[in-house]
Protein backbone atom coordinates (compact mmCIF):
# COMPACT_ATOMS: atom_id res chain seq x y z
CA UNK A 1 0.00 0.00 0.00
CA UNK A 2 1.47 3.35 -1.04
CA UNK A 3 1.78 6.22 1.40
CA UNK A 4 -0.92 8.15 -0.45
CA UNK A 5 -3.35 5.23 -0.25
CA UNK A 6 -2.57 4.82 3.47
CA UNK A 7 -3.29 8.51 4.04
CA UNK A 8 -6.52 8.35 2.04
CA UNK A 9 -7.66 5.36 4.07
CA UNK A 10 -7.03 7.22 7.34
CA UNK A 11 -8.61 10.45 6.07
CA UNK A 12 -11.58 8.90 4.21
CA UNK A 13 -14.11 9.39 7.07
CA UNK A 14 -13.29 13.11 7.03
CA UNK A 15 -13.34 13.48 3.23
CA UNK A 16 -16.44 15.68 3.19
CA UNK A 17 -14.95 17.99 5.81
CA UNK A 18 -11.73 18.32 3.81
CA UNK A 19 -13.66 19.03 0.61
CA UNK A 20 -15.80 21.59 2.46
CA UNK A 21 -12.64 23.25 3.83
CA UNK A 22 -11.17 23.45 0.31
CA UNK A 23 -14.38 25.01 -1.05
CA UNK A 24 -14.60 27.50 1.82
CA UNK A 25 -10.93 28.41 1.41
CA UNK A 26 -11.43 28.96 -2.31
CA UNK A 27 -14.45 31.18 -1.66
CA UNK A 28 -12.48 33.16 0.94
CA UNK A 29 -9.63 33.77 -1.49
CA UNK A 30 -12.17 34.52 -4.18
CA UNK A 31 -13.61 37.21 -1.93
CA UNK A 32 -10.11 38.69 -1.47
CA UNK A 33 -9.55 38.80 -5.22
CA UNK A 34 -13.04 40.13 -5.85
CA UNK A 35 -12.52 42.80 -3.17
CA UNK A 36 -9.28 43.96 -4.78
CA UNK A 37 -10.64 43.93 -8.33
CA UNK A 38 -13.90 45.65 -7.40
CA UNK A 39 -12.07 48.25 -5.31
CA UNK A 40 -9.81 49.05 -8.28
CA UNK A 41 -12.78 49.47 -10.59
CA UNK A 42 -14.68 51.53 -7.99
CA UNK A 43 -11.77 53.94 -7.44
CA UNK A 44 -11.23 54.40 -11.17
CA UNK A 45 -14.92 54.87 -11.91
CA UNK A 46 -15.41 57.22 -8.97
CA UNK A 47 -12.64 59.44 -10.34
CA UNK A 48 -14.91 60.12 -13.33
CA UNK A 49 -17.54 61.52 -10.90
CA UNK A 50 -20.55 59.61 -12.20
CA UNK A 51 -23.93 59.67 -10.41
CA UNK A 52 -23.56 57.78 -7.14
CA UNK A 53 -26.30 55.39 -8.27
CA UNK A 54 -23.86 54.01 -10.85
CA UNK A 55 -21.51 53.01 -8.02
CA UNK A 56 -24.06 51.40 -5.69
CA UNK A 57 -23.56 47.82 -6.89
CA UNK A 58 -19.77 48.10 -6.61
CA UNK A 59 -20.04 49.63 -3.14
CA UNK A 60 -22.29 46.81 -1.95
CA UNK A 61 -19.98 44.25 -3.57
CA UNK A 62 -16.96 45.70 -1.74
CA UNK A 63 -18.78 45.38 1.57
CA UNK A 64 -19.97 41.86 0.77
CA UNK A 65 -16.50 40.73 -0.28
CA UNK A 66 -14.93 42.30 2.81
CA UNK A 67 -17.34 40.60 5.20
CA UNK A 68 -17.33 37.35 3.26
CA UNK A 69 -13.54 37.10 3.25
CA UNK A 70 -13.32 37.10 7.06
CA UNK A 71 -16.34 34.88 7.64
CA UNK A 72 -15.36 32.31 5.03
CA UNK A 73 -11.75 32.25 6.21
CA UNK A 74 -12.93 31.56 9.75
CA UNK A 75 -15.26 28.79 8.53
CA UNK A 76 -12.48 27.27 6.43
CA UNK A 77 -10.07 27.18 9.37
CA UNK A 78 -12.77 25.77 11.65
CA UNK A 79 -13.78 22.95 9.28
CA UNK A 80 -10.24 22.22 8.06
CA UNK A 81 -8.69 21.99 11.52
CA UNK A 82 -11.62 19.94 12.79
CA UNK A 83 -10.99 17.41 10.01
CA UNK A 84 -7.23 17.48 10.62
CA UNK A 85 -7.62 16.89 14.36
CA UNK A 86 -9.96 13.97 13.70
CA UNK A 87 -7.44 12.45 11.31
CA UNK A 88 -4.69 13.22 13.83
CA UNK A 89 -6.50 11.27 16.55
CA UNK A 90 -7.12 8.33 14.22
CA UNK A 91 -3.48 8.34 13.07
CA UNK A 92 -2.15 8.43 16.63
CA UNK A 93 -4.38 5.51 17.64
CA UNK A 94 -3.29 3.54 14.57
CA UNK A 95 0.39 4.21 15.31
CA UNK A 96 -0.11 3.11 18.91
CA UNK A 97 -1.87 -0.09 17.80
CA UNK A 98 0.93 -0.87 15.33
CA UNK A 99 3.55 -0.35 18.05
CA UNK A 100 1.49 -2.38 20.53
CA UNK A 101 1.27 -5.33 18.12
CA UNK A 102 4.99 -5.15 17.41
CA UNK A 103 6.10 -4.64 21.02
CA UNK A 104 6.43 -8.36 21.87
CA UNK A 105 8.91 -8.68 18.99
CA UNK A 106 11.03 -5.84 20.35
CA UNK A 107 9.96 -3.18 17.81
CA UNK A 108 12.59 -4.28 15.33
CA UNK A 109 15.51 -1.85 15.24
CA UNK A 110 13.56 1.13 16.55
CA UNK A 111 15.16 3.14 19.35
CA UNK A 112 13.22 5.00 22.01
CA UNK A 113 13.88 8.23 20.10
CA UNK A 114 12.40 6.71 16.94
CA UNK A 115 9.26 5.66 18.81
CA UNK A 116 8.93 9.13 20.35
CA UNK A 117 9.42 10.77 16.95
CA UNK A 118 6.74 8.55 15.41
CA UNK A 119 4.14 9.10 18.13
CA UNK A 120 4.74 12.87 18.29
CA UNK A 121 6.60 14.32 15.32
CA UNK A 122 5.34 12.07 12.53
CA UNK A 123 1.73 12.18 13.72
CA UNK A 124 1.88 15.99 13.94
CA UNK A 125 3.39 16.04 10.44
CA UNK A 126 0.26 14.31 9.13
CA UNK A 127 -1.81 17.19 10.51
CA UNK A 128 0.50 19.69 8.79
CA UNK A 129 0.28 17.64 5.61
CA UNK A 130 -3.48 18.16 5.51
CA UNK A 131 -3.78 21.73 6.81
CA UNK A 132 -0.59 23.28 5.44
CA UNK A 133 -0.03 21.26 2.26
CA UNK A 134 -3.07 19.52 0.80
CA UNK A 135 -5.63 22.25 1.53
CA UNK A 136 -3.46 25.22 0.34
CA UNK A 137 -2.58 23.36 -2.87
CA UNK A 138 -6.23 22.48 -3.52
CA UNK A 139 -7.35 26.06 -2.83
CA UNK A 140 -4.60 27.45 -5.08
CA UNK A 141 -5.65 25.20 -7.97
CA UNK A 142 -9.33 26.04 -7.67
CA UNK A 143 -8.99 29.79 -7.10
CA UNK A 144 -6.07 30.28 -9.48
CA UNK A 145 -7.90 28.62 -12.35
CA UNK A 146 -11.04 30.67 -11.73
CA UNK A 147 -9.08 33.94 -11.51
CA UNK A 148 -7.18 33.30 -14.75
CA UNK A 149 -10.42 32.50 -16.55
CA UNK A 150 -12.18 35.63 -15.27
CA UNK A 151 -9.24 37.93 -16.07
CA UNK A 152 -8.90 36.29 -19.46
CA UNK A 153 -12.54 37.12 -20.13
CA UNK A 154 -11.68 40.81 -19.72
CA UNK A 155 -8.49 40.59 -21.77
CA UNK A 156 -7.00 37.29 -23.03
CA UNK A 157 -3.44 38.65 -22.89
CA UNK A 158 -3.97 39.67 -19.25
CA UNK A 159 -5.18 36.17 -18.40
CA UNK A 160 -2.07 34.69 -20.05
CA UNK A 161 0.27 37.02 -18.13
CA UNK A 162 -1.43 36.08 -14.84
CA UNK A 163 -1.22 32.39 -15.71
CA UNK A 164 2.51 32.63 -16.37
CA UNK A 165 3.09 34.55 -13.15
CA UNK A 166 1.10 32.07 -11.08
CA UNK A 167 2.96 29.14 -12.64
CA UNK A 168 6.32 30.68 -11.72
CA UNK A 169 5.21 31.48 -8.16
CA UNK A 170 3.20 28.28 -7.68
CA UNK A 171 5.41 25.72 -9.42
CA UNK A 172 8.93 27.09 -9.95
CA UNK A 173 9.23 28.64 -6.47
CA UNK A 174 8.20 25.43 -4.62
CA UNK A 175 10.52 23.41 -6.89
CA UNK A 176 13.44 25.66 -6.01
CA UNK A 177 12.52 25.41 -2.32
CA UNK A 178 12.57 21.63 -2.48
CA UNK A 179 15.80 21.49 -4.49
CA UNK A 180 17.57 23.73 -1.97
CA UNK A 181 16.02 22.27 1.17
CA UNK A 182 15.05 18.79 -0.02
CA UNK A 183 18.05 16.95 1.39
CA UNK A 184 17.72 18.81 4.67
CA UNK A 185 14.02 17.90 4.89
CA UNK A 186 14.87 14.22 4.37
CA UNK A 187 17.35 14.35 7.23
CA UNK A 188 15.29 16.41 9.68
CA UNK A 189 13.15 13.60 11.10
CA UNK A 190 16.09 11.18 11.65
CA UNK A 191 18.04 14.07 13.20
CA UNK A 192 15.18 14.85 15.59
CA UNK A 193 14.96 11.17 16.56
CA UNK A 194 18.75 11.06 17.07
CA UNK A 195 18.51 14.10 19.36
CA UNK A 196 15.50 12.74 21.25
CA UNK A 197 17.35 9.56 22.17
CA UNK A 198 20.21 11.12 24.25
CA UNK A 199 17.80 13.71 25.69
CA UNK A 200 15.53 10.89 26.86
CA UNK A 201 18.51 9.05 28.33
CA UNK A 202 19.68 12.19 30.13
CA UNK A 203 16.27 12.98 31.58
CA UNK A 204 15.59 9.45 32.79
CA UNK A 205 19.09 8.68 34.02
CA UNK A 206 20.26 12.07 35.24
CA UNK A 207 20.91 10.89 38.78
CA UNK A 208 23.09 7.96 37.69
CA UNK A 209 24.96 10.04 35.10
CA UNK A 210 25.78 12.73 37.65
CA UNK A 211 26.75 10.18 40.29
CA UNK A 212 29.25 8.51 37.96
CA UNK A 213 30.52 11.74 36.41
CA UNK A 214 29.13 10.89 32.99
CA UNK A 215 26.81 13.90 32.61
CA UNK A 216 29.41 15.87 30.63
CA UNK A 217 29.77 13.34 27.77
CA UNK A 218 25.99 12.92 27.70
CA UNK A 219 25.52 16.68 27.31
CA UNK A 220 28.18 16.77 24.61
CA UNK A 221 26.28 14.11 22.64
CA UNK A 222 23.20 16.30 22.84
CA UNK A 223 25.19 19.35 21.67
CA UNK A 224 26.53 17.44 18.64
CA UNK A 225 23.06 16.32 17.58
CA UNK A 226 21.64 19.78 18.28
CA UNK A 227 24.25 21.44 16.07
CA UNK A 228 23.43 19.06 13.24
CA UNK A 229 19.70 19.67 13.65
CA UNK A 230 20.25 23.44 13.70
CA UNK A 231 22.30 23.25 10.51
CA UNK A 232 19.56 21.27 8.78
CA UNK A 233 16.93 23.77 9.95
CA UNK A 234 18.99 26.64 8.50
CA UNK A 235 19.25 24.89 5.15
CA UNK A 236 15.53 24.24 5.18
CA UNK A 237 14.85 27.91 5.99
CA UNK A 238 17.20 28.98 3.18
CA UNK A 239 15.16 26.94 0.74
CA UNK A 240 11.97 28.56 1.97
CA UNK A 241 13.55 31.99 1.58
CA UNK A 242 14.64 31.26 -1.98
CA UNK A 243 11.13 30.18 -2.89
CA UNK A 244 9.60 33.26 -1.27
CA UNK A 245 11.95 35.60 -3.16
CA UNK A 246 11.05 33.98 -6.48
CA UNK A 247 7.37 34.37 -5.66
CA UNK A 248 7.81 38.06 -4.81
CA UNK A 249 9.74 38.64 -8.05
CA UNK A 250 7.05 36.85 -10.05
CA UNK A 251 4.38 39.09 -8.50
CA UNK A 252 6.27 42.27 -9.40
CA UNK A 253 6.83 41.15 -13.00
CA UNK A 254 3.20 40.06 -13.32
CA UNK A 255 1.91 43.47 -12.23
CA UNK A 256 4.27 45.17 -14.73
CA UNK A 257 3.13 42.74 -17.43
CA UNK A 258 -0.54 43.44 -16.71
CA UNK A 259 0.07 47.17 -16.97
CA UNK A 260 1.90 46.79 -20.29
CA UNK A 261 -0.76 44.67 -21.96
CA UNK A 262 -3.55 46.71 -20.35
CA UNK A 263 -2.18 50.08 -21.46
CA UNK A 264 -1.78 48.76 -24.99
CA UNK A 265 -5.36 47.44 -24.96
CA UNK A 266 -6.71 50.78 -23.69
CA UNK A 267 -4.85 52.62 -26.46
CA UNK A 268 -6.31 50.28 -29.05
CA UNK A 269 -9.81 50.62 -27.57
CA UNK A 270 -10.08 46.95 -26.65
CA UNK A 271 -10.35 47.68 -22.91
CA UNK A 272 -12.18 50.46 -21.06
CA UNK A 273 -9.80 52.67 -19.10
CA UNK A 274 -11.47 52.03 -15.74
CA UNK A 275 -10.69 48.31 -16.06
CA UNK A 276 -6.95 48.93 -16.24
CA UNK A 277 -6.90 49.19 -12.44
CA UNK A 278 -8.60 45.79 -12.27
CA UNK A 279 -5.78 44.24 -14.30
CA UNK A 280 -3.11 45.90 -12.17
CA UNK A 281 -4.59 45.16 -8.73
CA UNK A 282 -5.97 41.65 -9.28
CA UNK A 283 -2.51 39.96 -9.21
CA UNK A 284 -1.81 41.54 -5.81
CA UNK A 285 -4.68 39.50 -4.38
CA UNK A 286 -4.29 36.48 -6.67
CA UNK A 287 -0.69 35.91 -5.58
CA UNK A 288 -1.91 35.49 -2.02
CA UNK A 289 -2.76 31.93 -2.99
CA UNK A 290 0.84 31.20 -4.07
CA UNK A 291 2.55 32.71 -1.00
CA UNK A 292 2.00 29.54 1.02
CA UNK A 293 2.91 27.09 -1.76
CA UNK A 294 6.70 26.90 -1.11
CA UNK A 295 5.96 26.13 2.53
CA UNK A 296 3.18 23.77 1.43
CA UNK A 297 5.66 21.92 -0.76
CA UNK A 298 7.99 21.44 2.21
CA UNK A 299 5.13 20.20 4.38
CA UNK A 300 4.01 17.91 1.54
CA UNK A 301 7.40 16.22 1.26
CA UNK A 302 7.92 16.14 5.02
CA UNK A 303 4.39 14.83 5.60
CA UNK A 304 4.63 12.08 2.99
CA UNK A 305 7.90 10.91 4.51
CA UNK A 306 6.22 10.89 7.91
CA UNK A 307 3.39 8.83 6.41
CA UNK A 308 6.01 6.40 5.07
CA UNK A 309 7.44 5.96 8.55
CA UNK A 310 4.02 5.58 10.15
CA UNK A 311 2.98 3.08 7.50
CA UNK A 312 6.19 1.15 8.16
CA UNK A 313 5.08 0.65 11.77
CA UNK A 314 2.39 -1.66 10.45
CA UNK A 315 5.07 -3.69 8.67
CA UNK A 316 7.09 -4.29 11.84
CA UNK A 317 7.30 -7.97 12.76
CA UNK A 318 4.52 -8.65 15.22
CA UNK A 319 4.30 -12.21 16.47
CA UNK A 320 0.92 -11.86 18.19
CA UNK A 321 -1.82 -14.40 17.66
CA UNK A 322 -4.51 -13.81 15.03
CA UNK A 323 -7.51 -13.79 17.31
CA UNK A 324 -11.02 -15.13 16.74
CA UNK A 325 -14.27 -14.18 18.45
CA UNK A 326 -15.23 -16.97 20.84
CA UNK A 327 -15.81 -16.05 24.50
CA UNK A 328 -14.58 -18.46 27.19
CA UNK A 329 -14.42 -17.83 30.93
CA UNK A 330 -12.57 -19.70 33.69
CA UNK A 331 -10.88 -22.69 32.11
CA UNK A 332 -7.48 -24.33 31.85
CA UNK A 333 -4.64 -22.52 30.07
CA UNK A 334 -2.49 -25.11 28.32
CA UNK A 335 0.47 -25.23 25.96
CA UNK A 336 1.28 -28.57 24.33
CA UNK A 337 4.29 -29.62 22.25
CA UNK A 338 4.94 -26.02 21.33
CA UNK A 339 7.96 -24.36 19.76
CA UNK A 340 8.30 -20.60 19.34
CA UNK A 341 10.86 -18.11 18.14
CA UNK A 342 11.12 -14.36 18.11
CA UNK A 343 11.13 -12.66 14.67
CA UNK A 344 14.60 -12.69 13.18
CA UNK A 345 15.86 -15.48 15.46
CA UNK A 346 17.71 -18.30 13.69
CA UNK A 347 16.44 -21.00 16.06
CA UNK A 348 13.30 -21.46 18.15
CA UNK A 349 13.78 -20.07 21.64
CA UNK A 350 11.63 -22.79 23.21
CA UNK A 351 11.06 -26.29 21.83
CA UNK A 352 8.52 -28.99 22.65
CA UNK A 353 7.18 -27.19 25.70
CA UNK A 354 4.18 -28.62 27.52
CA UNK A 355 2.42 -27.03 30.50
CA UNK A 356 -1.07 -27.02 31.97
CA UNK A 357 -2.57 -24.46 34.34
CA UNK A 358 -5.99 -25.61 35.52
CA UNK A 359 -7.84 -23.47 38.10
CA UNK A 360 -5.88 -23.29 41.35
CA UNK A 361 -2.67 -24.89 40.07
CA UNK A 362 0.57 -22.99 40.66
CA UNK A 363 3.74 -23.69 38.70
CA UNK A 364 7.20 -22.14 38.77
CA UNK A 365 9.51 -22.02 35.74
CA UNK A 366 13.17 -21.49 36.60
CA UNK A 367 16.30 -21.34 34.50
CA UNK A 368 19.31 -19.33 33.52
CA UNK A 369 19.16 -16.16 31.46
CA UNK A 370 18.35 -17.13 27.87
CA UNK A 371 16.65 -20.38 28.86
CA UNK A 372 13.36 -19.29 27.27
CA UNK A 373 11.31 -18.39 30.33
CA UNK A 374 10.00 -15.08 29.03
CA UNK A 375 9.34 -16.63 25.64
CA UNK A 376 7.11 -19.19 27.34
CA UNK A 377 5.19 -16.37 29.06
CA UNK A 378 4.80 -14.56 25.72
CA UNK A 379 3.43 -17.68 24.04
CA UNK A 380 0.98 -18.39 26.85
CA UNK A 381 -0.21 -14.76 26.86
CA UNK A 382 -0.76 -14.74 23.10
CA UNK A 383 2.00 -12.22 22.45
CA UNK A 384 4.01 -14.74 20.45
CA UNK A 385 2.54 -17.21 17.98
CA UNK A 386 3.88 -20.76 18.17
CA UNK A 387 5.55 -22.47 15.22
CA UNK A 388 4.50 -25.92 16.34
CA UNK A 389 2.08 -27.16 18.95
CA UNK A 390 -0.89 -25.26 20.35
CA UNK A 391 -1.85 -22.89 23.12
CA UNK A 392 -5.42 -23.36 24.30
CA UNK A 393 -7.68 -21.82 26.90
CA UNK A 394 -10.63 -23.93 27.92
CA UNK A 395 -9.64 -26.42 25.22
CA UNK A 396 -10.02 -23.79 22.47
CA UNK A 397 -7.00 -22.50 20.51
CA UNK A 398 -6.17 -18.85 21.08
CA UNK A 399 -6.74 -18.19 17.37
CA UNK A 400 -10.46 -18.87 17.94
CA UNK A 401 -10.88 -16.83 21.13
CA UNK A 402 -11.93 -13.22 21.51
CA UNK A 403 -8.80 -11.29 22.51
CA UNK A 404 -10.55 -8.91 24.93
CA UNK A 405 -12.28 -11.77 26.77
CA UNK A 406 -8.98 -13.66 26.98
CA UNK A 407 -7.09 -10.60 28.27
CA UNK A 408 -9.62 -10.19 31.06
CA UNK A 409 -9.02 -13.80 32.14
CA UNK A 410 -5.24 -14.12 31.65
CA UNK A 411 -3.12 -11.27 33.03
CA UNK A 412 0.65 -10.83 32.77
CA UNK A 413 2.60 -9.06 35.52
CA UNK A 414 6.10 -8.38 34.22
CA UNK A 415 9.25 -7.30 36.01
CA UNK A 416 9.14 -3.94 34.22
CA UNK A 417 5.39 -3.26 34.34
CA UNK A 418 4.90 0.43 33.71
CA UNK A 419 3.68 2.62 36.53
CA UNK A 420 2.37 6.03 35.52
CA UNK A 421 3.53 9.31 37.01
CA UNK A 422 0.30 9.76 38.95
CA UNK A 423 -1.31 8.53 42.16
CA UNK A 424 -1.40 5.02 43.57
CA UNK A 425 -5.16 5.06 43.05
CA UNK A 426 -4.90 5.91 39.35
CA UNK A 427 -2.24 3.25 38.78
CA UNK A 428 -4.45 0.64 40.39
CA UNK A 429 -7.53 1.69 38.42
CA UNK A 430 -5.74 0.68 35.23
CA UNK A 431 -6.43 -2.91 36.30
CA UNK A 432 -10.12 -2.26 37.06
CA UNK A 433 -11.44 1.20 36.20
CA UNK A 434 -14.67 0.82 38.21
CA UNK A 435 -13.03 -0.53 41.39
CA UNK A 436 -14.24 0.83 44.72
CA UNK A 437 -11.86 2.06 47.42
CA UNK A 438 -12.56 -1.13 49.39
CA UNK A 439 -11.50 -3.23 46.41
CA UNK A 440 -8.38 -1.13 45.96
CA UNK A 441 -7.36 -1.61 49.57
CA UNK A 442 -8.10 -5.37 49.39
CA UNK A 443 -5.77 -5.68 46.40
CA UNK A 444 -3.08 -3.71 48.23
CA UNK A 445 -3.61 -5.88 51.30
CA UNK A 446 -3.10 -9.05 49.23
CA UNK A 447 0.13 -7.57 47.86
CA UNK A 448 1.21 -6.65 51.43
CA UNK A 449 1.27 -2.95 50.56
CA UNK A 450 -1.83 -1.69 52.41
CA UNK A 451 -0.04 -0.76 55.64
CA UNK A 452 2.56 1.21 53.69
CA UNK A 453 -0.16 3.11 51.82
CA UNK A 454 -1.97 3.88 55.06
CA UNK A 455 1.21 5.43 56.45
CA UNK A 456 1.47 7.86 53.55
CA UNK A 457 0.15 11.41 54.19
CA UNK A 458 -2.18 11.23 51.18
CA UNK A 459 -2.97 7.51 51.23
CA UNK A 460 -4.19 6.27 47.86
CA UNK A 461 -3.68 9.76 46.43
CA UNK A 462 0.08 9.59 47.01
CA UNK A 463 1.98 10.14 43.75
CA UNK A 464 4.56 7.56 42.71
CA UNK A 465 6.71 9.92 40.61
CA UNK A 466 8.15 9.49 37.14
CA UNK A 467 8.97 5.83 36.49
CA UNK A 468 7.72 5.25 40.08
CA UNK A 469 10.88 6.91 41.33
CA UNK A 470 9.30 7.64 44.72
CA UNK A 471 8.96 3.90 45.43
CA UNK A 472 11.55 1.27 46.24
CA UNK A 473 12.03 -1.70 43.93
CA UNK A 474 9.96 -3.96 46.16
CA UNK A 475 7.18 -1.38 46.46
CA UNK A 476 7.03 -0.98 42.69
CA UNK A 477 6.67 -4.72 42.20
CA UNK A 478 4.02 -4.99 44.92
CA UNK A 479 2.02 -2.15 43.37
CA UNK A 480 2.18 -3.85 39.96
CA UNK A 481 1.10 -7.12 41.62
CA UNK A 482 -1.80 -5.38 43.37
CA UNK A 483 -2.95 -3.96 40.04
CA UNK A 484 -2.85 -7.41 38.48
CA UNK A 485 -4.75 -8.94 41.42
CA UNK A 486 -7.35 -6.17 41.23
CA UNK A 487 -8.23 -7.31 37.71
CA UNK A 488 -9.17 -10.66 39.34
CA UNK A 489 -7.83 -12.85 36.50
CA UNK A 490 -8.46 -16.57 36.27
CA UNK A 491 -4.79 -17.08 35.34
CA UNK A 492 -1.90 -14.92 36.54
CA UNK A 493 1.42 -15.03 34.69
CA UNK A 494 4.28 -13.51 36.71
CA UNK A 495 7.42 -12.80 34.70
CA UNK A 496 10.49 -12.34 36.95
CA UNK A 497 8.71 -10.27 39.64
CA UNK A 498 11.80 -10.40 41.88
CA UNK A 499 14.34 -9.34 39.28
CA UNK A 500 16.70 -6.51 40.29
CA UNK A 501 15.81 -6.95 43.98
CA UNK A 502 18.24 -7.95 46.70
CA UNK A 503 17.95 -11.47 48.11
CA UNK A 504 16.13 -10.51 51.30
CA UNK A 505 13.55 -8.34 49.51
CA UNK A 506 13.12 -10.94 46.76
CA UNK A 507 12.51 -13.75 49.26
CA UNK A 508 9.94 -11.65 51.15
CA UNK A 509 8.16 -10.65 47.93
CA UNK A 510 8.09 -14.27 46.71
CA UNK A 511 6.43 -15.40 49.95
CA UNK A 512 3.83 -12.64 49.66
CA UNK A 513 3.16 -13.47 46.00
CA UNK A 514 2.57 -17.13 46.80
CA UNK A 515 0.26 -16.17 49.64
CA UNK A 516 -1.71 -13.73 47.48
CA UNK A 517 -2.10 -16.20 44.59
CA UNK A 518 -3.23 -19.18 46.63
CA UNK A 519 -6.26 -20.75 44.94
CA UNK A 520 -5.56 -18.99 41.61
CA UNK A 521 -3.94 -20.56 38.53
CA UNK A 522 -0.47 -19.03 38.58
CA UNK A 523 2.73 -19.34 36.59
CA UNK A 524 5.77 -17.83 38.32
CA UNK A 525 8.83 -17.30 36.13
CA UNK A 526 11.93 -16.72 38.23
CA UNK A 527 15.67 -17.31 38.36
CA UNK A 528 15.58 -17.87 42.13
CA UNK A 529 14.71 -21.18 43.72
CA UNK A 530 14.20 -19.90 47.27
CA UNK A 531 10.64 -19.88 48.60
CA UNK A 532 9.07 -22.19 45.99
CA UNK A 533 8.25 -25.06 48.37
CA UNK A 534 4.49 -24.41 48.36
CA UNK A 535 4.04 -24.69 44.58
CA UNK A 536 2.49 -27.66 42.79
CA UNK A 537 5.27 -28.07 40.22
CA UNK A 538 8.65 -26.67 39.29
CA UNK A 539 9.90 -26.77 35.70
CA UNK A 540 13.58 -26.19 35.00
CA UNK A 541 14.34 -24.83 31.51
CA UNK A 542 17.70 -24.94 29.78
CA UNK A 543 18.34 -23.72 26.23
CA UNK A 544 14.63 -23.65 25.47
CA UNK A 545 13.86 -27.19 26.58
CA UNK A 546 12.60 -28.79 29.76
CA UNK A 547 15.60 -30.08 31.68
CA UNK A 548 13.73 -31.24 34.77
CA UNK A 549 10.24 -30.99 36.16
CA UNK A 550 8.44 -32.31 39.19
CA UNK A 551 7.20 -31.55 42.67
CA UNK A 552 9.20 -29.04 44.72
CA UNK A 553 10.43 -31.84 47.02
CA UNK A 554 11.98 -33.56 44.01
CA UNK A 555 13.55 -30.44 42.53
CA UNK A 556 14.61 -28.33 45.52
CA UNK A 557 17.57 -30.24 46.82
CA UNK A 558 21.31 -29.55 47.01
CA UNK A 559 22.85 -29.12 43.58
CA UNK A 560 19.97 -27.28 41.96
CA UNK A 561 21.32 -23.86 42.89
CA UNK A 562 23.30 -23.95 39.68
CA UNK A 563 20.15 -23.05 37.77
CA UNK A 564 19.66 -19.77 39.64
CA UNK A 565 21.22 -17.51 37.01
CA UNK A 566 21.47 -13.81 36.30
CA UNK A 567 18.70 -11.34 36.77
CA UNK A 568 18.60 -10.20 33.17
CA UNK A 569 15.43 -10.62 31.22
CA UNK A 570 15.71 -13.46 28.72
CA UNK A 571 14.14 -14.37 25.47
Amino acid sequence: MSSLRWLLRIARPEAWRLVAAAVLGSLALGCSIGLMATSGWLISRAAQQPPVLYLTVAIVAVRAFGIGRGALRYAERLVGHDAAFRVLARTRVQAWLDLDRAAPAGLGKLRSGDVLASLVGDVEAVQDLLVRAVLPIAVALITGTATVVLLGALLPAAGLVLLLGLLVAGVVAPAVTLSVAGRAERQLAPARAALADPVHDLLTGAAELIAFGAAGPALERIRVHDRKLTSLARRSAAGAGAGASIGAGALALTVVGELLVGIQAVREGRLPGVQLAVLALTPLAAFELTNSLPTAARHLVHGLRAVDRLRALGDLPHPSVAWGNKHVIGHTLKIAGASARWPGAAQPTVRDIGLSLPPGRRVAVVGESGAGKSTLIAALAGFLATERGTVTYGGIPLTELDENAFRRQVVVCAQDDHLFDTTIRDNLLVGKPDATETQLMNALRQARLASWVNRQPHGLDTTVGERAGQLSGGERQRLALARALLADPAVLLLDEPTAHLDEATAAELTRDILTATRGRATLLVTHRLAGLEDLDEIIVLSHGQVLRRGRPLDILRPGTREFAGSQDDDR
